[in-house]
Formats: structure tokens, sequence, C-alpha cells
């Protein structure tokens, strides 16, 4: 399950990362929301500030504590791939690509909550897990309570995982 779980995250990461890399090619810097087409523009904009919310909060001073450092440091960086996918599920349209995501949503947070809780720490209160949206149509603008997918509707059934930081539009 780790295996596929490392190979989940890799694969979204560096779908993401493919597309900031060939902008800072071709620019010189990271991502560039201005030159992007309107449709890709509120993605790479939501993707970017995402990825430098992960990169900023991963720069933890050690303390000593190898088991707090390891942690304080591991997650925000579950936390951007999380958000990151997030950011997928509300403009991305790949059924793959989608189920992906969701997957990494919900092992990140599973792992999130393992480590607070190996550390004793209490957990954030409880949320809906994203589930495989029933089939609809595609509206770039429809806001969902718990994804604001593009698709017409999530049902989380009984599974719930501790809360997550969700951009908002």
């Amino acid at each position: 399950m780790r295996q596929r779980h490392l190979s989940h995250v890799g694969a979204l990461l560096a779908l993401c990362l493919a597309g900031s890399a060939a902008e800072a090619h071709d620019h010189g810097h990271g991502t560039d929301v201005a030159s992007a087409t309107r449709d890709e523009a509120p993605f790479l904009a939501e993707n970017t500030a995402a990825m430098d919310k992960m990169m900023a909060e991963m720069e933890v001073k050690p303390t000593g504590d190898i088991d707090a450092d390891f942690t304080a440091m591991m997650i925000p960086h579950h936390q951007g791939a999380i958000d990151m996918a997030v950011a997928y599920l509300r403009y991305g349209t790949n059924p793959q690509l989608r189920r992906l995501a969701q997957e990494i949503v919900v092992e990140q947070q599973q792992e999130i909550a393992a480590m607070r809780l190996a550390l004793g720490q209490k957990l954030p209160p409880s949320a809906p897990a994203p589930t495989e949206p029933e089939a609809g149509p595609v509206h770039a603008h429809s806001a969902m309570p718990d994804l604001a997918t593009p698709h017409s509707t999530m049902s989380a059934g009984n599974m719930t995982m501790p809360a997550m930081s969700m951009p908002t539009k």
C-alpha cells in the first residue's frame, strides 16, 4: 500500500511540477500564471500557492527532537500534496487523474493523522472524505461544499477524515 501511495503522490507531483518546470525554462522563473490560458490560470494560481505554502512550512528549525522535527516537516509536505490534489480536483477532468487525486487526499490525511497520533497530538475535527463523483455534466464554476469540484456531486458515505485545509475561491 505504501509503495502504491508513493507512486500516486509522485505521479501527481510530477504532473504539477512538469508545468512549473516548462514555465521556468521558458520564462526563467516558476509558473507564470499571467501567460496561462484563461481556463488554466486559476488552477496554476492555486497550485503555485499550495506549493509555495508547502515549501515555506517545511522550513523548520531543528529542535533536537528527531520525531518532532520529522513530523514538523512531513505534515506540511503531506498537506501540500492534499492542497495540490484538491486544486486538480477543482479543475482537472481526466477520470484516472481525478481518482488518483482523491486517493492522494485520503491517504495523505491518514498519514498526517498517524504522525500526529504517534506524537500524542490531538487530531482536528473530522470532515467528509472525497469519493469518486457520480457521472454528470462538467460545470467549471460549481461550488461544492467539500471540494468545489467541477463535477455534479460527491458523496462521502460513512467515511470521515481529519479536516483538511481547503483553498477558497
